[in-house]
């Protein structure tokens, strides 16, 4: 029986980049041009490893400035490059909310050093308690790794199958029934399904 709910961040309790043209406008808005498109993911990529168990993700301007030439201004921020595109998803507020009234609940997230509070602070997140906030960039360690996942479970007082972790990656959700956690993929992009399925297999709403 489940007793615990952890929820993503990007891509379920906010809207992220998922779906949309938004990395492409912040690589633009960055000087990175077309032909330098692929190049310049290949860099982010391998360094965003670093960045979502606490490497500082400003570190990475002066790496791609040196590989692109970049002339970006002297207090340019990459993480509000990100959180200023993020917008809220309020379709899912107030499927958290009636959660909470019968289950414990937390996030279990992969983020950069200081993102989450970024993202509070532009008014991006419910006004929900949880009752536990697992974060990548302060856990050392991002899904899908398999210690994040007993963390999550050891900080929750719940035993793995009692967990149920809704997220918007299909890797990140095989990684947490591969414990004997319950999960549900999260569809950015029909957010009202998504909901309703949340809302059935939790609180027996149709």
């Amino acid at each position: 029986m489940i007793q615990f709910v952890y929820f993503d961040v990007g891509g379920v309790v906010i809207r992220d980049f998922s779906g949309t043209s938004k990395w492409d406008e912040l690589i633009s808005e960055m000087g990175i041009t077309r032909e330098h498109k692929e190049e310049f993911k290949k860099i982010f990529d391998r360094h965003e490893l670093d960045a979502c168990t606490g490497r500082d993700i400003e570190s990475f301007i002066p790496l791609f400035q040196q590989a692109f030439e970049l002339r970006l201004p002297p207090a340019y921020s990459l993480l509000n490059g990100f959180v200023s595109r993020f917008e809220k998803n309020e379709t899912i507020w107030p499927v958290i909310r009636k959660v909470h009234t019968r289950y414990k609940i937390g996030l279990l997230t992969n983020m950069y050093p200081h993102m989450l509070d970024s993202i509070y602070r532009a008014g991006l997140m419910p006004d929900v308690s949880w009752d536990m906030v697992i974060d990548s960039s302060v856990e050392k360690l991002r899904k899908p790794q398999a210690e994040i996942f007993e963390i999550a479970q050891k900080k929750s007082g719940y035993r793995d199958d009692e967990i149920l972790f809704i997220d918007n990656t299909q890797t990140n959700v095989d990684a947490a029934l591969k414990r004997g956690w319950q999960g549900i993929v999260y569809d950015p992009q029909h957010v009202k399904q998504s909901n309703s399925e949340i809302l059935s297999k939790l609180l027996n709403v149709p």
